[in-house]
């Protein structure tokens, strides 16, 4: 019975070795630095992809109008275009880069992330199809300032 118990886990544990290397990620921050510290939304995009986004209806971005906290603001975005990443902009703060995803092929895109924004400003998500094509969506956002909106 020990044997058995010893070949099971073994099998199990060359199994789970095996499925990390085939669900890696890209990391961005290591693959290209620059996007990191571009100041404006446009740069940020041209550093990260080297080409512009279109508007997209496709994307549906949520976020509310007004912030009355820029240190926890709530977004979610979601689309049904086939992609390979998703990024995240914004151009309130000193870098406008916010978030990167590898997106894997039948991937559900419906994210949700808090971000920070020091002043009000817009939110520009960026999804690159599995085509090539870059499409994006945005929102401007107010920060009420001191969390009182007013």
């Amino acid at each position: 019975m020990q044997r058995r118990k010893f070949l099971s886990l073994g099998a199990l544990a060359a199994a789970a070795a095996v499925v990390p290397a085939s669900l890696s990620a890209e990391d961005f921050r290591k693959s290209k630095p620059a996007v990191w510290t571009a100041k404006t939304v446009d740069d940020a995009i041209a550093k990260m992809y080297g080409k512009t986004a279109t508007s997209s209806d496709a994307i549906t971005l949520t976020a509310p109008e007004v912030a009355s906290n820029g240190g926890q603001i709530p977004v979610g975005f979601k689309t049904d275009i086939p992609a390979k990443t998703v990024a995240v902009f914004q151009d309130a703060n000193p870098e406008s880069a916010v978030v990167a995803y590898t997106v894997y092929p039948e991937s559900v895109i419906d994210y949700s992330i808090k971000m920070k924004m020091k002043a009000s400003g817009t939110i520009t998500v960026v999804v690159e199809g599995q085509d090539g094509k870059l499409y994006s969506a945005s929102k401007k956002i107010s920060v009420a300032l001191g969390g009182c909106e007013g």
